[in-house]
């Protein structure tokens, strides 16, 4: 071996060994055992890569000189590597660095697990199953990858790695970026102002609070409640989970509920509760692109360049401040808005079940109770997101049931939906007995062959545990069925 240290050891004639610090000190020692000078000879080998690595978090900075990179930059506070070289380096740079400064080199050590394949193999030319970043990221994207690595296990666990969860990754990407263009869309020529009272932290100005909609003080909260949890996983080590909040809230919350509430208000271009929606809109992506930024970095860089106000100015995204309290937490307006998410999601449900097509709008009554003003007040978002008629729809403190409907109790609301707008009730009789008619001898055949001890005692215990679970959902399918004929009515 010729790279690294070189071992401090010199050999003289008889093969005695002499150890220094350089050659003059072995000479020295040499001369006083044999008490003439002799030729030495140091030895050929260097010591282990291990020992030379064990050095690093102080030999990089200068030492053993005294010098200001050393006096600046150790110890440092987190070291982050792999389980597998725990004792190998790890320990070695501790005690190394115990020894020659006094030291502990960092105060952290965080563990990430092995990458392996989808079966949980290790990767090996031999296996021809491994994964090579680089041809990752010419088909995936930097940031697909990288949010893969950092979601896809928990500290200390290996992870299974598949191109299926990368190209997920990849779709998530996509997701933010074509949000980001809509939003940037609806921001142009929109004058929004922007506070820049700290050079390294510009926030969109919020309208007052009596200026938002329901569904824009609830996208406010969550965000907030979001920032709250991503701040205490990352404190805790939890980056996965994390980076997993994130990508929850903004492909869930951001892009698939709020931009489409939103559209509601945008669609007056001109008026006040647009411009209070466009701030919403505006000041929840920023703050939300910082997050986002050290778990996808090219793509929030990307988006934040271009976003009204800060595109042109020169400073980057990662120089900025991480998001701190913004005051929007609203309890109310989560459980509120909540209830209405649930009341659409069941009514979507319903349509879905009986395969209404989408383009076609439908009726609803809502017997809300306490929640009336809140229904009337979101009613037209709630008549875009679940597709309703809106001079079909009857919203009441009280409401009698309409004949022929299906009925949804949720979020302390009863919602009827006359059937009739659904669906041709004859053909749907017909259809629901025939899937009746099925389940009936699906039940019969497996309740025969349990009954058949022959059958029980000499199955396999997962084959005879499988028809059971069978049953069991055979006769649940059997209920719901026979609900949805009541309701269909004779």
């Amino acid at each position: 071996l010729w790279w690294g240290h070189r071992i401090p050891v010199w050999y003289g004639p008889d093969g005695a060994a002499f150890a220094g610090r350089n050659e003059a000190e072995a000479q020295a020692k040499a001369t006083a055992h044999y008490g003439k000078v002799v030729d030495l000879v140091q030895d050929p080998d260097v010591l282990d890569t291990w020992f030379s690595s064990g050095l690093w978090p102080f030999s990089t900075l200068g030492w053993p000189e005294q010098t200001p990179d050393l006096a600046t930059y150790y110890p440092t506070t987190v070291l982050e590597t792999g389980y597998d070289i725990l004792f190998f380096w790890v320990a070695r740079m501790i005690m190394s660095g115990l020894k020659f400064t006094g030291q502990v080199p960092f105060s952290v050590v965080y563990l990430h697990g092995l990458v392996r394949d989808e079966q949980g193999r290790k990767m090996s030319k031999s296996l021809a199953n491994v994964l090579d970043p680089l041809d990752l990221i010419a088909e995936y994207g930097t940031d697909a990858l990288r949010f893969t690595l950092l979601t896809g296990g928990t500290p200390g666990n290996d992870m299974k790695l598949s191109t299926t969860r990368i190209e997920a990754n990849r779709n998530f990407a996509n997701k933010i970026w074509n949000a980001a263009r809509f939003v940037v869309m609806k921001l142009q020529d929109s004058n929004l102002a922007l506070d820049w009272s700290d050079p390294n932290s510009p926030s969109y100005t919020l309208p007052d609070r009596a200026a938002l909609s329901l569904a824009d003080r609830w996208i406010l909260s969550r965000y907030e409640s979001v920032r709250r949890e991503v701040d205490r996983l990352i404190e805790a080590w939890q980056l996965g989970e994390a980076g997993r909040q994130l990508y929850e809230f903004l492909w869930n919350e951001y892009c698939d509920w709020y931009i489409e509430a939103s559209k509601v208000r945008l669609n007056d271009a001109g008026s006040a509760e647009a411009q209070a929606t466009r701030q919403v809109l505006a000041y929840v992506l920023e703050r939300s692109l910082r997050l986002l930024h050290p778990f996808m970095p090219f793509v929030t860089e990307a988006i934040w360049q271009n976003l009204p106000g800060l595109a042109g100015d020169g400073r980057s995204i990662m120089v900025m401040r991480w998001p701190t309290e913004s005051g929007q937490f609203d309890a109310t307006a989560e459980d509120l808005f909540g209830r209405i998410q649930e009341a659409i999601r069941n009514i979507r449900n319903v349509r879905s079940e009986y395969d209404v097509p989408a383009a076609r709008r439908i009726a609803a009554h809502f017997h809300a109770g306490e929640f009336a003003p809140v229904v009337t007040e979101n009613l037209p978002v709630i008549v875009m997101l679940a597709r309703l008629e809106m001079t079909a729809v009857r919203v009441a403190t009280e409401l009698a049931a309409p004949g022929k409907a299906a009925t949804l109790a949720v979020a302390g609301m009863t919602i009827y939906l006359p059937l009739t707008d659904l669906i041709d009730l004859t053909a749907e009789r017909k259809r629901i007995q025939a899937e009746i008619d099925n389940v009936d001898k699906q039940v019969q055949r497996i309740e025969s062959t349990l009954a058949n001890e022959g059958f029980v005692s000499k199955a396999p215990a997962a084959v005879v545990e499988r028809e059971r679970t069978k049953l069991i959902e055979l006769r649940e399918r059997r209920a719901q069925l026979l609900t949805r004929m009541a309701d269909l009515g004779e």
